[in-house]
């Protein structure tokens, strides 16, 4: 959220013209909904055990909630990760001309490839599920791993 508050020579919401456009303001919303909900499922499923087997089980796992609680919590996290991703893009943009390192200019010049810089509002579902799949596809990662 720091990117979004208009410091660090960046302009509000990363976006020009703020007071126009709300650029990515609305991100926040989503980022915190799901930060939120992934908290709301740490609670954990063990505790809400319920005696089974005319009480000869009083304590079962339930390591099949936690498992699929799991899983939603990283669906969740992958999202986050892809609005972060484009915040960062968009920040690394105004940075501009200062360079980076190899890796991160490698990064961004690898995401800017699928998702283009942003001057005016626009609906950023698409441009969020193009995070995703940069995300889910791991392909920063194998960008950062290389020589």
């Amino acid at each position: 959220y720091l990117l979004l508050e208009g410091k660090w020579g960046l302009p509000t919401y990363l976006i020009k013209e703020s007071g126009l456009n709300s650029g990515f303001m609305i991100t926040q919303y989503s980022t915190a909904a799901l930060a939120s909900e992934n908290k709301s499922m740490c609670f954990p499923a063990s505790a809400d055990s319920i005696p089974t087997s005319m009480g000869q089980e009083d304590h079962v796992s339930m390591g099949s909630i936690s498992a699929r609680k799991t899983l939603r919590i990283i669906d969740n996290l992958e999202k986050i990760l892809a609005i972060e991703l484009l915040c960062s893009a968009q920040a690394f943009d105004f940075r501009r001309p200062l360079k980076s390192s190899l890796i991160l200019e490698a990064c961004h010049a690898y995401v800017r490839q699928k998702i283009p810089h942003l001057n005016e509002d626009v609906v950023l579902s698409e441009y969020i599920n193009k995070a995703l799949d940069i995300i889910k596809s791991k392909e920063l990662v194998n960008l950062s791993m290389k020589d």
